[in-house]
């Protein structure tokens, strides 16, 4: 069931394990609200309230009864100097799971709540430490799958993209302010800017904020990778290349006719980018009821993947099957893999797919102009610079183009001579569209939706 969060109430205190669950050195409970402080000194062994902020002290968890519960390191963080912007206190404790649990309720029976999934962050949210596109990209600094999905998501919390958008909330302000003047003071003859300057403001604005829109397909390749789909017919070395790619033995290699029979799947990272790897089961006329299975999931496999690995031996002549593959592969995703090079034959010439390498994966050769060729299948401009406002959310995306929508109306409306007080609304639009991305503009319902994708303690 979708997380919804509890109407806000300043203060309540919560408390959860802020760290992965399972076995390891050191497990940290967090407690925050307004008596953060009083739960913590209800089962520490020493004056909690008396300690500085920011300071570690080690010390006992004691139950209800006296008894030691663990020994543990503490830390409290008093407001506004914390996350959440209010009383915190950190148990640092040992990282067995059944200790760490025992000592969550042993918290938990002095007063403290169990927190919602990330209702720390809301709470930081709500008391003014980050703005919602800050709070949405602490979860995408945990979930970042590589190099460059963490520096976006490290811009994006330090304020970057919350700084870009309201560059633009201030530009409009700018010339909502000018409409107002025409409109409150028509016989005053004021010439803060003439109609041409600003349509050309409001169109310079419109062309930055769809610069910013477009950067959603990098965004959401750095964020959450791409499928990628090796077919092709039997026996033609998918399972081989897959194990190329991975550097292990990840799938079954044999001379035999349809040995993969089910879709296999497998994390990889090429350069920067991270994919899911999906090797499937060789595509032919078959009645054998699994690998006519298998077929049809390796079919709708390549219909879902992000990007196509087509892999053909070159060693052989192109027959009906292999025809009608090719008629099925869409070339805009699809990489021809003429694999068998280390064999002789001709690479035939296929000249609908613009994208095409020639390997040996037995003997790993030609594997880098693959990744090469997938790169350049990848990114439509290049990959994105490291200091590039990149946006990654698809509720952004969305809020972008609606302010464009709205933008451009008011664009429209001014050069058509359409009067300024008749075109305020689509000022507001515009305004109200850009505040739900940074939070000053958002509903319960929005609010609901985004922390509930948080894990519980943070």
């Amino acid at each position: 069931m979708d997380f919804v969060h509890r109407p806000y109430q300043p203060g309540e205190t919560i408390a959860a394990v802020a760290t992965p669950p399972g076995e390891g050195g050191v497990a940290i409970i967090r407690i925050s609200g307004k008596a953060a402080l009083d739960v913590a000194e209800k089962i520490y062994s020493g004056p909690i309230r008396s300690y500085p902020s920011h300071k570690a002290h080690f010390g006992k968890i004691l139950d209800a009864a006296g008894s030691v519960v663990d020994e543990v390191l503490v830390l409290p963080m008093l407001a506004p100097r914390s996350y959440t912007g209010e009383d915190t206190v950190e148990i640092h404790c040992h990282g067995g799971s059944l200790i760490t649990r025992r000592v969550l309720e042993t918290v938990f029976q002095a007063g403290a709540r169990p927190a919602q999934p990330g209702e720390f962050t809301f709470k930081a949210f709500i008391n003014g430490k980050l703005d919602l596109a800050q709070a949405e990209a602490v979860q995408e600094l945990i979930g970042a799958k590589n190099e460059l999905a963490l520096d976006m998501a490290e811009q994006q919390l330090q304020g970057r993209l919350s700084q870009q958008i309201a560059a633009f909330q201030n530009g409009l302000v700018d010339i909502a302010a000018i409409l107002e003047a025409w409109v409150d003071f028509p016989e005053e003859d004021l010439e803060f800017a003439s109609m041409e300057e600003v349509v050309e403001a409001l169109s310079l604005l419109k062309g930055k904020m769809e610069k910013l829109r477009d950067t959603f397909h990098e965004g959401k390749i750095l964020h959450h990778g791409l499928s990628l789909c090796l077919a092709g017919l039997p026996n033609v070395g998918k399972s081989s290349l897959m194990n190329a790619l991975l550097g292990k033995d990840r799938a079954i290699v044999t001379e035999i006719p349809g040995t993969t029979r089910d879709v296999l799947e497998d994390d990889l990272r090429l350069g920067k980018l991270h994919f899911r790897l999906i090797d499937t089961a060789g595509i032919r006329d078959t009645e054998e009821v699994v690998e006519k299975e298998g077929i049809r999931r390796s079919k709708e496999t390549m219909q879902r993947a992000d990007l196509i690995l087509l892999v053909m031996d070159i060693s052989k002549e192109l027959c009906d099957q292999t025809l009608a593959l090719l008629d099925s592969a869409p070339p805009e995703k699809t990489i021809l893999v003429w694999n068998k090079a280390d064999l002789s034959g001709q690479c035939p010439s296929v000249e609908q797919f613009p994208h095409q390498a020639t390997i040996s994966a037995k003997h790993l050769t030609g594997l880098d102009e693959l990744r090469a060729q997938i790169d350049r299948v990848v990114w439509h401009k290049g990959p994105p610079a490291k200091d590039e406002i990149v946006i990654t959310k698809a509720r952004h995306k969305e809020a972008l183009g609606s302010a464009i929508n709205s933008l451009q109306a008011l664009i429209d409306g001014l050069k058509t001579g359409v009067s300024p007080e008749f075109v305020s609304s689509d000022m507001r639009h515009t305004l109200s569209e850009l505040g739900t991305i940074i939070g000053t503009n958002i509903s319960e319902d929005i609010l609901s939706a985004i922390f509930s994708k948080f894990c519980i303690g943070k």
